[in-house]
């Protein structure tokens, strides 16, 4: 009989998605004078308004109602008309210092015991359903808002776009957990209000708005669909041939969105910045946190682990789960789940238990905050890159970042995205025997 399954994903104008690029924003600029920084910044906006609060640690002096702005500016909000714009918005900051509480628990004598800056548990996640090891419907929620976004920005068609929207795509699997084919495709983009009815009537207006959502519609399958298409596998491809359900602008328009429509905050969308709602989620949120804030670092730790793990062949689908008390440096439980799908055997011919696995993976991974931090190169200013389009999934790459080394200023070559490296497959094929 099957199921459907359903993830959604926003594109960088969303309002939470904007409080989330400003907060990582201001926490690259902290990184980028001062690696040590110990950045805890949310950010929220609304009509006209950007509130900035949080605690912070760091030798750094920066300007942050300029870097908001900048934010602002890039996602797309630049005309008055969005009643809420990069040049006339108020930024207002509230951020203060770093309770000591906290510091003395994460700061040590040797960075090796540096403690976790929070208790908590962390989750990562990785299957064999997409080339990223994500699960297809987010990855495919996605891509379809990247497209959206590059289409509005190359500004040739569907000129009308505005930087808010979403997406959500249901996909229907079979019996064995395999995609069988898209159900449905939700599409909802803020737009012009470029169709005006013909009088003051409710009816003149509901004929207006009707006008507008077929134009979008219409362009969504012409120009939308296609480049979708183009960047997906061909085997993803084919499950576009059923006669899926194309759903644009349920509401009838969508004029008033962004900020001045919904209040945006840091924090709002962990399922759209993971794993769509496979797996699992430990509640906690990764924007303008520093990497001593396990929240951060140990998901994408538990990530690359999990990742790794399929990827080396252990299972078809894994979940990793890591736990830690503040101030403490070793993780308190390291947890694995393999949904049955583990594929690796003892010496006597018998599957290896998730447990058995969990303490392999225990002795491969040195899961301290600091070893992870060094890991994955956490105190270079490359977080603004994670907060739109998800965290995971995403392409490993180096590129050239400005930095401040004794108040000089140098260009450094960083490392982002190094969680989705697979530089563990060999390690763990050894241990276990692969």
């Amino acid at each position: 009989m099957g199921y459907l399954f359903t993830s959604e994903s926003v594109s960088e104008g969303h309002p939470d998605k904007v409080a989330d690029q400003i907060s990582d924003a201001l926490l690259d600029e902290f990184l980028r004078h001062d690696p040590e920084s110990k950045v805890a910044c949310e950010t929220l906006v609304t009509t006209g308004l950007v509130f900035l609060a949080g605690e912070v640690k760091t030798r750094a002096y920066i300007d942050v109602q300029k870097i908001a702005r900048q934010v602002i500016k890039e996602i797309g909000y630049t005309k008055s008309d969005y009643k809420f714009d990069s040049e006339s918005c108020a930024v207002i900051s509230s951020i203060h210092g770093q309770s000591p509480d906290i510091n003395q628990g994460v700061v040590r004598e040797t960075e090796e015991n540096q403690g976790a800056g929070d208790q908590g548990m962390m989750f990562g996640y990785a299957c064999k359903e997409t080339d990223f090891y994500l699960p297809l419907p987010i990855e495919l929620a996605h891509n379809v808002l990247e497209e959206l976004s590059n289409i509005r920005r190359e500004g040739k068609v569907m000129k009308y776009l505005r930087p808010d929207s979403k997406s959500q795509i249901t996909i229907e699997y079979d019996d064995n957990n395999h995609p069988k084919k898209i159900d449905t495709i939700v599409v909802s983009t803020q737009h012009d209000d470029f169709c005006k009815p013909s009088d003051d009537s409710k009816k003149a207006q509901l004929e207006a708005d009707k006008k507008m959502q077929d134009t979008i519609k219409s362009d969504i399958e012409k120009y939308l669909i296609p480049r979708v298409k183009k960047i997906i596998p061909s085997r993803v491809e084919k499950l576009f041939n059923q006669n899926f359900k194309l759903l644009v602008n349920p509401t009838g328009k969508f004029v008033v969105g962004g900020p001045h429509g919904d209040t945006g905050l840091t924090g709002r969308k962990i399922i759209v910045d993971t794993y769509g709602g496979r797996g699992a989620h430990g509640g906690g949120a990764f924007s303008g946190k520093d990497s001593s804030k396990v929240d951060r670092s140990a998901a994408y730790a538990a990530r690359h682990i999990a990742k790794n793990m399929v990827a080396a062949g252990i299972a078809e689908e894994v979940l990793v789960q890591l736990a830690y008390a503040i101030g403490v440096a070793e993780p308190v439980g390291v947890y694995v789940n393999t949904y049955g799908t583990a594929t690796v055997k003892n010496n006597d011919g018998e599957i290896i238990s998730d447990g058995k696995i969990s303490e392999k993976i225990n002795s491969i991974f040195d899961l301290r905050p600091n070893a992870i931090v060094k890991r994955f190169g956490l105190k270079n200013p490359i977080f603004l890159e994670t907060a739109s389009w998800g965290h995971v999934g995403r392409t490993n790459y180096k590129k050239e970042v400005i930095v401040f080394e004794n108040d000089k200023e140098i260009k450094k070559e960083v490392e982002f995205f190094a969680w989705e490296k697979l530089d563990y497959v060999d390690k763990i094929k050894q241990e276990f025997n692969i």
